[in-house]
């Protein structure tokens, strides 16, 4: 048995209607998945201007390809103000299959800061990534079943059309198929691919919508294609969007669990921060704003990718706040990493390699504070940290006017975010907080890509092919130029090249593609090698994952 099922089974589980009647969430509003999980069928009345809780926001500092541990703060932080007497609500994204099969394995934070039942949060949970895989998938067949009945010459060109299909797995060799070869019963034969549905502007719909109303009106504004004279095709032209979000009505709820300590919280849509948006549901959010004194909120990967996107995509929707307080971790090791220390020497003292890499941290730190957002760094201690290295990574922090505290919440719950919980609350309450977007919604496309690769990424210039710039001005042209952007672009350096690490500098910012989610309401602009449907790695996850005879779940961590 892994370590987190043991743990799991020393200290008994809350039944989940007691867990939703902490923040006033009867048991006539639950659906219930067994005992410790269910859905919230609560009817959304939330004004953001009445809402009665502050949103913290977790984000990171560029990660080492094993995390630096953001989902087990988010968590340890929401139990730490727990026990600080403050009505709190964690709320989180879903894992994908994708990486808890792949390299990073389970995403339900570590030690004593998780969400639980674990493994059932790892593995399937309630269904919701099914529901979106399935509808994406729908709107798929819709799209084939359309040109094999119109032909030639029918609403859709067969050469033009951009909709793919995602699965919840990783898998290299889905990125280019060919579909429909075999004769005419088996439709028109084209080139297509697949992507990870975590990609799919539909989980982005999900994410973004702040009701069934608005996520089927989402759901129609979906380009799947062009016609002859190159004119875009919506969803709704071929009657899709409805049907999609009957397969989405009981995805679309809340998912409501419990940390080890029993705080509530929200576990709710799931889209990557590499190639999508990186944050849990609107929903999810407003819900627990109005039911909480403190929401704590995660984002994917560092802060140049989930961060910069919750501002200048979620919070641009208006459909919830700018936050009251961010939180920036780091680690030791990554700072090492950064410094380019070798893995096998990452836990060995090295002030030196602290001070070169904290340029990484540093970059992270400026683009949070040109946010306007009162913030705190956390340094997430691992066993390997010395007291020399935390106090030298909270010098520097507290160098560039940042406020900084250990976090022990790994080993010892929230007793060890005390130091972390106090900053925050502080940070929240009485510093200054001027909110800003990166970039103004009617600024060209091509001069929102260079705010945010030189503001934010730290890149000398952007390059790009003749053709996607005109791919750029025919977007512009349809109608989206007012939509924010969405980069797709490598988590493990602030650049497009995964290899320079630290703070690059003087590199170009290299576009390889772009292409618009108009239900979603944003421009995705690829980066570099970026891939929408990820490999598995050598050694996966899913080799040291199994069963027992009792049906208890190993190797899932």
């Amino acid at each position: 048995m892994n370590k987190d099922s043991t743990s799991e089974k020393k200290k008994p589980l809350i039944p989940i209607e007691q867990i939703a009647a902490k923040i006033g969430i009867s048991e006539d509003e639950l659906e219930y998945y067994g005992q410790y999980k269910a859905k919230i069928n609560r009817e959304d009345n939330f004004n953001p201007e009445d809402r009665r809780g502050k949103l913290v926001m977790v984000t990171a500092m560029t990660p080492t390809p094993s995390g630096e541990g953001k989902t087990l703060t988010t968590i340890g932080l929401a139990d730490t103000l727990s026990s600080m007497k403050k009505k709190t609500t964690a709320a989180l994204r879903e894992p994908s299959l994708g990486p808890v099969f792949g390299l990073k394995g389970g995403a339900t934070g570590g030690g004593k800061a998780r969400v639980v039942p674990s493994d059932e949060i790892n593995l399937h949970f309630t269904g919701d990534i099914h529901a979106v895989t399935s509808a994406h998938n729908l709107l798929a067949a819709m799209v084939d079943n359309r040109l094999h009945f119109d032909g030639p010459g029918g609403l859709l060109d067969c050469r033009r059309v951009t909709w793919k299909r995602v699965l919840d797995v990783d898998d290299r060799v889905l990125r280019e198929v060919v579909v429909g070869i075999g004769g005419p019963l088996r439709g028109i034969a084209r080139e297509t691919g697949m992507d990870i549905t975590a990609a799919s502007e539909v989980m982005a719909i999900l994410c973004l919508s702040k009701n069934i109303k608005d996520l089927k009106e989402r759901l129609g504004n979906i380009i799947i294609g062009y016609s002859s004279e190159r004119e875009p095709v919506f969803a709704r032209q071929i009657n899709a969007h409805g049907s999609m979000a009957a397969l989405l009505k009981d995805a679309i709820k809340p998912n409501i669990v419990q940390t080890l300590e029993g705080t509530p919280a929200l576990i709710h849509g799931g889209p990557f921060a590499n190639i999508a948006h990186g944050t849990n549901t609107v929903i999810a959010t407003r819900m627990a704003l109005q039911l909480s004194d403190y929401v704590v909120t995660e984002t994917g990967f560092g802060s140049d990718l989930g961060a910069e996107k919750f501002f200048n995509i979620v919070v641009r929707t208006g459909h919830i706040p700018p936050p009251d307080a961010v939180v920036l971790v780091a680690t030791v090791r990554a700072l090492k990493h950064h410094a380019g220390i070798e893995r096998k020497d990452l836990q060995k003292e090295n002030l030196g390699a602290i001070e070169k890499g904290f340029e990484n941290l540093q970059k992270h730190i400026e683009n949070m504070k040109d946010f306007g957002i009162p913030l705190v760094v956390a340094v997430n201690r691992f066993t390997s940290d010395t007291d020399a290295e935390i106090a030298r990574v909270k010098k520097l922090c507290q160098g560039e006017n940042a406020r900084a505290a250990e976090s022990r919440l790994w080993a010892e719950g929230s007793k060890g975010g005390k130091e972390l919980g106090e900053q925050v609350m502080e940070a929240a309450d009485k510093d200054k907080k001027d909110f800003k977007y990166t970039y103004e919604s009617n600024l060209p496309l091509v001069e929102k890509i260079e705010k945010v690769a030189r503001d934010i990424y730290g890149a000398k210039s952007v390059a790009m092919e003749g053709k996607i710039r005109r791919k750029i001005q025919r977007i512009e042209e349809e109608g989206f130029k007012e939509f924010p952007i969405c980069v797709a672009k490598t988590q493990a350096s602030l650049s497009d090249d995964k290899e320079l690490l630290g703070k690059p500098e003087d590199f170009t910012l290299i576009v390889t593609d772009v292409s618009v989610s108009s239900g979603a309401g944003f421009v995705v602009v690829y980066c570099g090698d970026i891939m929408t449907m990820p490999g598995l790695p050598k050694r996966p996850a899913a080799e040291r994952i199994d069963i027992t005879d009792k049906g208890e779940i190993t190797g899932l961590h």
